[in-house]
């Protein structure tokens, strides 16, 4: 078989059932007709973004896929493929290239080397019958230990190349793998004797899926729980024992425990040290579980390191700790102190989360959004800047994988292609992105993909007619020359595409603008509400 339909009945055998993509790519029509569905983007970028997402919203059980052009297709994909590099999501990335004898050439752009440094494995095609040993060892790297881009490049001149038949590939094993037992002893120790202890949440509890072990362990040993942008979702955060979750902006109980904490137990995550995460206090006595052993000690130190699956760590921990512990503790005094500090944080942002004049608060858009939506059905994700910054910290998650929180690196225009791939991957839930003018100046031209590839998502636009968070940092280039503002009418642009587009301008319309809005998603038709902001610029940082 030629190479094409062998690459496709591999992609197939593996489950992934979508390739999004740019031509030219071959690659393209040979997996249309081996019944995989292709939905092309208006820039790569994007393309990889959905792909990310793909991954996320299934814990990487189904595995997003993305291909392109060789030469300036793959140039342009580069910013979507190191995202997700720095957020551990594990995408196979399948970029046309130059012919063989062209590849290493100068000045030609050549992937599989270009990718390397920010790829988990980057290998070109360059023999036909190792087509299955290439994927065998792909899908190994996407299906196990942490997550990340895999790099396949397959030359220009290798379409017309012949696969030995039959196909010798079968889809590869997933494994998992857990702690050393003397320290899971030795963690269960000091989480069972500490006086203020907090758990910390990453997104390896969701690749894990251990969400009902990690609401457990809490709720055994009385313990408050908070998470990353890209662990959100996987504690409930209506749980008395919920901090929230934080990046640059956090809810006040976080630094709050954080900062008061004997011992701090990270579990799925890297303790990357970030400017869109939580800053770990220093001197405190820190338990660290992660998938990838290069972490520990990376940006913290640790007292004990737990290197494994999140879900077998915490089912060892759950298993030493029941030997002493058989009864869940009474969380009442410390639920009793969470609660304090939410309603005073809360009571003190209150006047923004209900402001009632024009031009709208952003947050007031956002509280109204969340008491609107079915929040148990609802997939919702942010993007750079203010729209991050303004969700995170009120938005309370109750169910796993319903916030695509990310944050380590931070391009403008991320959340419109997570929000397509999430309904692509989870067509009932209701998707939302949340971006502001600036962000869709990068990426706004793909809510045609949505219209086009019929993709009823929900985009919740933030236009404050400024890139309001750099007001401060430019003052003189602003007052002589407007460098900060920008303009644009996106609900027409929406409307234009054939999308649903509404423009908002007054507070009490905020609510049935976004019902309206809901209800021509469920018509299959992808809505883009533009709400008229204030140029807001507070966030709750640590302190307020």
């Amino acid at each position: 078989m030629k190479l094409g339909t062998a690459i496709a009945e591999i992609m197939k055998r593996e489950g992934i059932e979508i390739l999004t993509g740019y031509p030219v790519n071959h690659l393209i029509e040979y997996a249309a007709n081996a019944d995989i569905r292709p939905v092309m983007v208006r820039q790569e970028r994007i393309g990889v973004h959905m792909a990310d997402a793909i991954s996320r919203v299934t814990s990487g059980e189904r595995i997003g896929a993305f291909c392109m052009q060789h030469g300036p297709g793959a140039e342009n994909a580069m910013g979507g493929v190191a995202q997700c590099y720095g957020e551990s999501v594990p995408v196979l990335v399948l970029p046309m290239g130059y012919a063989r004898r062209l590849a290493n050439i100068d000045p030609n752009f050549n992937s599989s080397q270009a990718m390397k440094a920010f790829s988990k494995s980057s290998e070109p095609i360059n023999i036909a019958a190792e087509v299955c040993n290439i994927f065998r060892r792909a899908f190994t790297k996407l299906k196990n230990g942490r997550g990340g881009p895999v790099i396949v490049e397959i030359p220009a001149d290798m379409w017309n190349e012949e696969v030995p038949e039959p196909l010798n590939y079968t889809p590869v094993l997933r494994t998992r793998y857990g702690a050393d037992p003397v320290h899971i002893r030795e963690a269960a120790a000091l989480l069972v004797n500490a006086k203020r202890p907090v758990i910390y949440a990453g997104q390896g509890v969701h690749y894990a899926k251990a969400w009902p072990q990690l609401k457990r362990l809490a709720e055994r040993l009385a313990i408050p729980v908070t998470s990353s942008l890209g662990g959100k979702s996987s504690f409930p955060e209506t749980h008395p024992l919920s901090l929230g979750s934080g990046g640059l902006a956090v809810p006040r109980a976080v630094p709050k425990f954080l900062g008061e904490a004997d011992v701090i137990f990270g579990i799925g995550c890297s303790f990357t040290e970030t400017s869109f995460g939580i800053a770990m206090p220093k001197g405190k006595t820190i338990i660290h579980s992660t998938l990838d052993p290069n972490h520990i000690n990376k940006d913290v130190e640790a007292k004990i390191g737990l290197v494994g699956d999140a879900g077998l760590v915490l089912d060892a921990l759950l298993a030493e700790i029941g030997k002493t512990v058989t009864s869940d503790r009474d969380a009442g005094a410390v639920a009793a102190e969470i609660a304090a500090s939410h309603k005073e944080w809360l009571a003190k942002w209150m006047p923004k989360l209900t402001h009632n004049a024009a031009p709208l608060n952003p947050y007031r858009v956002l509280w109204d959004l969340q008491h609107t939506v079915d929040i148990h059905n609802t997939i919702i994700t942010h993007d750079a800047g203010s729209p991050r910054d303004q969700l995170s910290p009120f938005w309370k998650s109750v169910e796993p994988l319903s916030y695509i929180g990310w944050g380590k690196t931070t391009q403008l225009g991320y959340g419109l292609g997570l929000a397509m791939g999430a309904k692509l991957a989870k067509p009932d839930k209701l998707c939302i992105n949340v971006w502001g003018d600036a962000a869709i100046g990068f990426t706004g031209m793909d809510f045609e993909t949505a219209v086009r590839e019929r993709i009823p998502i929900m985009s919740i636009l933030l236009n404050n007619f400024s890139m309001a968070i750099e007001l401060k940092v430019m003052p003189i280039s602003t007052e002589k020359y407007r460098s900060t503002d920008i303009s644009g009418d996106y609900a027409a642009m929406a409307r234009a595409f054939g999308g649903y587009g509404e423009r908002v301008t007054k507070p009490e319309d905020i609510i049935p603008a976004i019902k309206r809005g809901i209800q021509k998603t469920k018509e299959g038709v992808p809505v883009l509400l533009e709400f008229i902001t204030s140029k807001e610029t507070e966030v709750s940082r640590p302190g307020t």
